[in-house]
């Protein structure tokens, strides 16, 4: 299996990987509901789209169900989209997810950026996670956010890989 390489700095974690399939396609597959519900989230979890406006200002909102049952809602608006190169957007996690882990404080102002590389058939993804303090990095480290992305790219790999 690939594994994403993942470097952090002041208060941005950078996470690369590249993958068999033309940036068309991988662009799709990373915003189409209908995709994103068969990848997003690490292994153990299915994920429910609960909407995605793709747009500018749009929202998005997933909800990602552990294998007990409990919900990890995280959301979004929409900053910057630039198809099929660029998607930034906002990246909070739900009010229940406070709820399913109390006394954690869970970083807060998160902005995260998706490069999308056109390297012919392949594409390299680059994944840009923006914290508003080097705490909040450090928090967001130590929730396991580069296991979880890890794990989530694995199987769009997958996804990639069945459906091409």
């Amino acid at each position: 299996m690939k594994t994403a390489t993942v470097t952090s700095k002041d208060k941005e974690i950078v996470m690369t990987r590249e993958f068999d399939a033309p940036r068309y396609l991988v662009w799709e597959v990373w915003n189409d509901p209908k995709h994103v519900q068969n990848w997003w989230g690490p292994r153990g979890f299915t994920t429910r789209v609960k909407h995605v406006d793709l747009r500018v200002g749009g929202t998005w909102s997933y909800v990602m169900v552990a294998e007990n049952g409990a919900e990890h809602p995280v959301n979004g608006k929409i900053l910057e989209l630039v198809p099929p190169e660029k998607i930034v957007t906002t990246d909070e996690f739900g009010e229940e997810y406070a709820e399913l882990m109390p006394g954690i404080d869970l970083p807060k102002g998160l902005v995260t950026t998706a490069f999308f590389e056109d390297l012919g058939k392949r594409t390299r993804l680059t994944i840009t996670i923006s914290h508003a303090t080097v705490e909040d990095r450090i928090k967001h480290e130590g929730l396991g956010v580069a296991e979880g992305w890890g794990s989530s790219l694995d199987k769009l790999d997958e996804y990639l890989a069945e459906i091409q």
